[in-house]
C-alpha cells in the first residue's frame, strides 16, 4: 500500500504515540517557503528537514495511519492571516491535535476535547494578528478530513499537493463566532501581543 523505503519506515516505527509524533515534529525547523510556496508530501518534508503546519500534519497523519488509526486533518480558517492545519487523534472518545507551529499558543492539544468545536475553540483566544491584536480565527472544518479517501499517493508524491490543499480548503466549514457576538470580541492587549511575539523558529511571518 505504501511505497516507503526501509529507512523511512524505520523513522515511523518509532512514532508510536501522539506525544512521540509531536516531539519528533518539534525537532524540525519551520518551512518558511523562502523559494516559493510548497505543499510537500511526507517523503519530501523528511528529505527537506523542514515543514510548515500542513506538511507536518501530513507526516503526523501518516504516522497514525501506520499505527492503524485514521489519518485525519482539521483546518482552522482565519481572516487576514494564514489558516492552520493540525492532525487529529482520539483517545477514549476525546479529541486531541498534533500541530507544527513557531508560536506557543497554536501547538499540541491533549485529548480532552469532547467535540471538534471544543478543540477548535481552544485555538481562538491566542490566534491573533500582532499589530492590533485582532483575533482572526473564524471557522473550522465541519468534519475530520480523512486522507484515506485520497489513497496513498500523497505519502510519497514528488509534486506539490495542490489538489489535496484545495479539497481541504473547499470542505464544509463551521463558524466559530456567533453572529450576534462578532462586535463583542476584545482584541489581544499589549501584554498578550508581547507574549505572542515569542517564536521558536526565527521569522515571525507567516504566523503558523
Amino acid at each position: 500500500m505504501f511505497t516507503l523505503t526501509k529507512s523511512e519506515l524505520a523513522i515511523f516505527k518509532k512514532l508510536t504515540t501522539p506525544i512521540k509524533i509531536q516531539n519528533f515534529l518539534d525537532k524540525f525547523p519551520r518551512n518558511y517557503e523562502k523559494k516559493g510556496e510548497t505543499y510537500m508530501s511526507p517523503r519530501r518534508s523528511l528529505k527537506a528537514k523542514k515543514m510548515h503546519c500542513f506538511e507536518a500534519a501530513l507526516v503526523a497523519a501518516l504516522a497514525l495511519w501506520l499505527r492503524g488509526e485514521q489519518p485525519l486533518l482539521l483546518d482552522l480558517r482565519a481572516v487576514g492571516d494564514d489558516d492552520h492545519v493540525v492532525a487529529l487523534y482520539r483517545r477514549n472518545g476525546y479529541w486531541g491535535a498534533i500541530s507544527k507551529t513557531s508560536y506557543a499558543s497554536l501547538r499540541f492539544r491533549d485529548p480532552v476535547y469532547k467535540t471538534l468545536r471544543e478543540l477548535a475553540l481552544s485555538y481562538f483566544h491566542e490566534y491573533f494578528e500582532n499589530k492590533k491584536g485582532k483575533k482572526v480565527l473564524r471557522e473550522y472544518s465541519a468534519q475530520p478530513f480523512n486522507l484515506k479517501k485520497w489513497g496513498s499517493g500523497w505519502v510519497t508524491q514528488e509534486e506539490d499537493l495542490y489538489d489535496l490543499v484545495d479539497a481541504l480548503d473547499n470542505a464544509p466549514h463551521r463558524s466559530i463566532i456567533p453572529k450576534k457576538n462578532r462586535r463583542l470580541i476584545r482584541p489581544a492587549d499589549k501584554m498578550e501581543r508581547r507574549a505572542g511575539r515569542l517564536v521558536e523558529w526565527k521569522k515571525s511571518h507567516p504566523r503558523t
